[in-house]
């Protein structure tokens, strides 16, 4: 995968996955105490994984063209993993 639509795609995502934990958070609120705790659990764990991916989006934005290819393999990785979490984390809570 290109640098540049690696960059592209994990700031798109990045964008989508605040939005998705912003309506998490407002499902959160309107559940009941014990249901709003295990919301809070997945929600904290999911913005963690999403800071994580912005930290990596920025390793690769300034990675030189050398440093890139040593982290290409462990950036799509850890994308997908971060992808993987979002999407089991939002099925269970629709």
């Amino acid at each position: 995968m290109d640098r540049k639509i690696f960059i592209d795609k994990l700031t798109a995502k990045l964008k989508q996955w605040d939005d998705d934990i912003d309506k998490l958070e407002a499902k959160a609120q309107k559940a009941e105490a014990d249901v709003r705790a295990e919301y809070n659990k997945h929600i904290q764990d999911l913005r963690d994984k999403k800071n994580a991916a912005q930290e990596r989006l920025e390793e690769v934005k300034h990675a030189g063209e050398e440093a890139w290819e040593d982290l290409k393999s462990g950036s799509v990785q850890a994308y997908d993993s971060i992808k993987n979490a979002f999407q089991s984390a939002l099925s269970k809570f629709k």
